[in-house]
């Protein structure tokens, strides 16, 4: 800490509870870019401590949950310069920032979206739905889908949404990420019957593979030249 004033330093020991022979990281770019990069640096160390036990056998001590809440309901895309859905977008806001959707403080708004955790893995995820029309509307505006395309993509849902919905979510779990943390693997493809490889390759079953021209053409699928599956 030689580039740290005096009271710098005592500022961090304060704030941090750091002390002598700590290690200390930082991170400076977009909160999302430093979020990422510092994530990946703290699992990093921590496997290399060993700190982390994502697999235990059976019947072993410590099996630690956590649920990740509070969300950001939108996220900047620089490459298309507008607000996208963190989740989708009938993710309902929370409803003390729906006041924050009129302001157009986009970045400062929370999802009803709730991930579980275990042992480090993320074993579900889910979320709370809109089920008021007008809500909706505002998020497609927020989103930029222009009318048009909200009827093409999702008219049967806003169909349904006229008809009246109730307040509802839900949740999805993954019970291969589970059955892998009870038998204390690394890696779902252990616990699947069917794995794909990294190359999304399913060696069990040779696929993808070549297929009969006839195949192609009731499907009306042309192979372009020199293209082979």
């Amino acid at each position: 800490m030689k580039f740290f004033s005096d009271a710098e330093k005592a500022a961090l020991q304060s704030k941090l509870k750091i002390e002598e022979g700590d290690c200390i990281f930082f991170g400076a770019d977009k909160w999302e870019i430093a979020c990422e990069v510092l994530g990946r640096l703290r699992l990093r160390i921590a496997e290399i401590q060993d700190l982390v036990g994502r697999a235990r056998p059976p019947g072993a001590p410590g099996w630690d949950f956590l649920w990740v809440t509070d969300f950001p309901l939108f996220e900047w895309s620089a490459e298309e310069n507008k607000w996208n859905a963190m989740h989708h977008p009938f993710t309902r806001p929370k409803a003390e920032d729906i006041a924050l959707l009129e302001a157009k403080k986009f970045p400062e708004i929370r999802a009803e979206a709730y991930d579980v955790v275990l042992n480090g893995v993320e074993i579900g995820g889910g979320s709370i739905r809109i089920h008021e029309p007008e809500l909706q509307e505002k998020m497609f505006e927020t989103l930029g889908i222009s009318p048009e395309d909200r009827q093409s993509l999702f008219g049967h849902l806003l169909h349904a949404l006229r008809l009246g919905a109730p307040p509802h979510g839900g949740i999805a779990l993954g019970l291969d990420r589970l059955v892998m943390l009870i038998c204390g693997e690394q890696s779902i493809r252990d616990v699947m019957a069917f794995p794909k490889n990294n190359r999304g390759m399913d060696l069990m079953s040779q696929s993808p593979a070549e297929v009969h021209p006839r195949q192609l053409r009731d499907l009306s699928i042309k192979l372009a030249k020199g293209k082979k599956l």
